[in-house]
């Protein structure tokens, strides 16, 4: 048998709650179960302040949560007015922690962001000033409207969670979490995200339109809006940093890691999984979609109040993990087809656990 595919071909039964494991420290399913209930208790309360600005988008709110969870940086896609730069700055309201707003614009610096040198000549020295990336929650609005060279200044950053300006190396803050919303490149006066910055992105979600109701439910709250709507803190930086810990506890059984790799392999490789989409793809998902799928997993099955990771977690986790880290060739574009419809067909063929 092809040793890809032996990955995804052996019997794979779903975890039940009540078999006993050891992971991490925990003794049983249930007492992760436990862990959960005890550490999520900020989730509902932080849902509800942001339902005071936010209406509908729940796909949205999920993965800002699942950005908490794991520390990993979001990047929002949408066109204008759909509640992106609102829902961020809410959820910043709602977690007591500092955060700062940068507004990209094409004319940008590098110190504009992380800082620099000042000559100070009454101690003839050079003094740092920093930049604003030095928050806990950082809302990068309308990023793709900066030039690469602005882009790649956020690189260490996003990866190391540390800055350097000159000589001296600074370590940001340990929620430090990117933000980030950017309106179609198709859209005047944008620029296309370098491929090394958008990999390091763990989700790209794309926004899209209210539904009719909620349309309507918008339209009547707009009578309601004379005063600003007070957002409430509930929530603190050592709570998610906790919840943090109690993720990474999570159980995920070893088929379902085996269903991970498998997934992401065939984005690479999918003639080993009798995909015949060899001609779509450029370049597959990297390293860094099965270590986020993982992640991201977890915390789906964290906000479910589940101690254990099921199939569907992943399955729900993969769009947003991998649609940024799959590059399509020109036969694919030629024909419509989007990394969104190959990492369906990935899933609708790659067998289940």
């Amino acid at each position: 048998m092809n040793e890809k595919n032996s990955l995804v071909t052996a019997a794979s039964p779903v975890l039940q709650p009540s078999q006993p494991v050891r992971q991490e420290g925990y003794t049983s399913i249930q007492a992760i179960n436990d862990s959960v209930a005890a550490s999520s208790a900020w989730v509902g309360l932080l849902r509800q302040e942001m339902a005071k600005s936010i209406i509908g988008q729940e796909h949205l709110i999920e993965r800002l949560l699942v950005g908490l969870l794991t520390g990993g940086h979001i990047l929002l896609e949408g066109f204008p007015g759909l509640a992106k730069t609102l829902a961020v700055k809410t959820l910043a309201m709602a977690v007591h922690t500092d955060f700062q707003r940068i507004q990209f614009t094409p004319d940008m610096l590098p110190a504009d962001i992380i800082g620099t040198q000042i000559y100070n000549p009454k101690d003839t020295l050079f003094e740092v000033k920093q930049g604003p990336i030095f928050s806990s929650l950082i809302l990068a609005d309308e990023i793709n409207r900066a030039p690469a060279k602005v882009q790649s200044s956020m690189l260490e950053a996003m990866q190391e969670k540390q800055v350097t300006i000159g000589d001296e190396t600074f370590s940001l803050p340990e929620l430090f979490l990117v933000l980030a919303t950017q309106n179609p490149i198709e859209q005047e006066g944008t620029y296309p995200l370098p491929e090394a910055q958008v990999d390091r992105f763990m989700l790209k979600v794309v926004v899209d339109y209210p539904s009719i109701i909620q349309e309507r439910m918008i339209l009547d709250r707009v009578d309601h809006t004379d005063s600003r709507i007070k957002v409430n803190p509930v929530v603190g930086p050592d709570d998610i940093l906790g919840a943090r810990k109690v993720v990474d506890s999570i159980y995920m059984d070893d088929k379902i890691k085996d269903y991970i790799v498998s997934l992401v392999f065939a984005t690479r490789d999918p003639k080993s999984f009798q995909l015949d989409l060899h001609d779509y793809i450029e370049t597959g998902a990297s390293p860094r979609a099965t270590i986020n799928l993982k992640a991201v997993s977890r915390a789906l099955a964290f906000l479910a109040g589940r101690g254990y990771v099921t199939p569907d977690d992943v399955k729900s986790a993969a769009m947003d993990v991998m649609r940024h880290r799959i590059r399509i060739s020109y036969e694919a574009e030629a024909e419509a087809i989007t990394s969104e419809d190959i990492i369906r067909k990935i899933l609708d063929t790659v067998p289940v656990p």
